[in-house]
């Protein structure tokens, strides 16, 4: 009988606890940070969980002009609902009725203002996966509505959170030199928010706030962005096409420091899964909103660079 009574309990525990995690949906099935972020949060006894969040349910969405999106939105979707559980559901207005809090991580930037407005429409909080948005004016409009809302939000790439990120910040930065891959889609009026997001969110990370001009080089296998702060420090991304690894010079006031290449092969969304449940936790963004918004407004000025030959054109 001892036994059977402690047995009891510590179900009972279990179902508790399963009972106080955070309820997440997704909208758009179409990334692979779909499965490995259910399975943080959802596989209790694999390597790299992340308690107090499960992801209850889905929406596949997808785009049927990317193929990045059209070939894995249904893979991702059957994964999760037959791996981890997730409820798969008609549309996003079903899914709202059920979820605490919602990542929208929608491959294809240009529909994320669209799905974002009924989620904080309903008052949910909201992580939005890269690209924040495919223009610099969806990307403020998201942000308009969620404060006009009340509605807690943050969007950035994993490699903020990484090792590279952990490793590189001095309180003497001078500057900073960050690549990685930049291969670019065509749908997407900001290209380099389609994947070199990602090193320049490692140039921001490292950085901060407060560029005002940038100067955009653009060739068929890279493209070069040079960014000048207010401060007189300079900062650039190199975006590599097809694909690269990632990478940081950091140039301090007495010395360069390179990042460590297997910081930068590391690709650990775990970081950045635990800042989600954090921010659904207590409804703070990790990262301001208005950095990154600086950051759209970064790539909207290289665009721009780039559409008039290689000029520099200050932030708007």
């Amino acid at each position: 009988m001892p036994y059977v009574k402690t047995t009891v309990i510590l179900l009972a525990a279990a179902a508790a606890a399963f009972a106080a995690d955070l309820r997440l949906g997704i909208i758009g099935t179409d990334t692979s940070h779909v499965p490995a972020f259910t399975a943080m949060l959802n596989g209790d006894a694999a390597p790299g969980h992340v308690p107090g969040a499960r992801v209850v349910a889905a929406f596949k969405g997808g785009s049927p002009d990317i193929d990045e999106s059209i070939r894995r939105v249904d893979q991702y979707a059957e994964e999760v609902r037959a791996k981890w559980g997730v409820e798969i559901v008609p549309d996003i207005e079903t899914l709202l009725a059920q979820v605490d809090g919602v990542l929208l991580t929608s491959v294809d930037g240009r529909v994320h203002l669209q799905q974002a407005r009924p989620v904080i429409a309903a008052h949910k909080p909201l992580f939005i996966d890269k690209p924040l948005a495919a223009t610099l004016e969806d990307a403020r409009e998201i942000a308009r509505l969620a404060k006009d809302a009340g509605v807690p939000w943050f969007s950035s790439s994993s490699l903020r959170f990484g090792a590279i990120g952990a490793a590189m910040k001095f309180a003497d930065l001078a500057g900073a030199s960050a690549w990685g891959p930049g291969p670019l889609e065509p749908h997407h009026y900001l290209d380099l928010a389609w994947y070199a997001i990602h090193p320049v969110e490692i140039l921001y990370t490292l950085m901060g706030p407060g560029c005002a001009s940038v100067t955009r080089t653009s060739a068929p296998d890279a493209d070069v962005v040079v960014g000048l702060w207010k401060d007189g420090r300079i900062g650039t991304v190199r975006a590599i096409r097809p694909y690269s690894d990632y990478g940081v010079v950091a140039y301090r006031a007495k010395e360069v420091v390179d990042s460590h290449p297997k910081a930068a092969a590391a690709a650990d969304y775990r970081p950045l899964v635990v800042e989600i449940v954090k921010f659904f936790e207590t409804g703070k963004p990790p990262v301001p909103n208005a950095e990154t918004l600086e950051i759209f407004a970064f790539l909207d000025a290289a665009q721009r660079s780039k559409e008039q030959g290689g000029k520099p054109v200050p932030l708007r």
